[in-house]
């Protein structure tokens, strides 16, 4: 806890004079971020560093493997889904971006299993994807990377099961694209029809 304290400390002495005049008018005149973007949990990876972003600039949600569930409007608790329709019909975004990324520990437990001590909601989360990756090969070197980008494109196909994003997309009002963030490279790649592409 220490360290938080500490961290908080330094932000308020070095980052918010000279970023007062940004926070105040986020607090006057409230958040209008472009994009909204699903990420992956993992403490490796932050989409506002990795993007380069500002505060306000991002709506960010997060979950483990940035998994987007398909569109299920019923009593349940859906906190992704509750931040697309925040973030679509509220905010306006005029960008979705679903990031994944390297050696992510919600594939790697797609692939091999949740963790013993994970199964009351990781492994049901999890299991969300298994249909897509029935046709990752059980063996070889890019399989893990495959799965990813199998992910990612779950993802995208179910935002599209939200009539309010569908129609948004079809009017061009709203884009959604899928990335790759590479831990241990710092590369950023597209996912493009093939699987996914570097960012020059």
């Amino acid at each position: 806890m220490q360290r938080l304290l500490d961290g908080y400390r330094r932000f308020k002495t070095e980052t918010w004079p000279a970023e007062r005049a940004r926070y105040e008018a986020l607090a006057k005149w409230g958040q209008r971020p472009d994009t909204l973007i699903v990420a992956c949990s993992d403490s490796r990876v932050d989409p506002q560093t990795v993007f380069g972003a500002v505060p306000g600039e991002l709506f960010v949600v997060r979950n483990v493997a940035a998994l987007v569930p398909a569109y299920q409007p019923d009593a349940g608790y859906h906190g992704t889904s509750a931040a697309l329709e925040f973030g679509v019909r509220v905010l306006r975004v005029r960008q979705i971006v679903v990031l994944g990324h390297g050696q992510c520990g919600g594939v790697q437990a797609m692939l091999g299993g949740a963790p013993a001590d994970a199964q009351d909601f990781v492994r049901p989360r999890v299991s969300m994807a298994m249909p897509v990756l029935r046709d990752i090969p059980a063996e070889g070197a890019d399989r893990l990377l495959r799965a990813e980008a199998a992910v990612v494109r779950l993802s995208l196909n179910n935002l599209m099961t939200f009539p309010w994003i569908q129609a948004a997309v079809e009017t061009g009002s709203l884009e959604v694209q899928g990335f790759q963030f590479d831990i241990h490279t710092g590369e950023l790649l597209r996912l493009e029809k093939d699987g996914f592409a570097p960012i020059s």
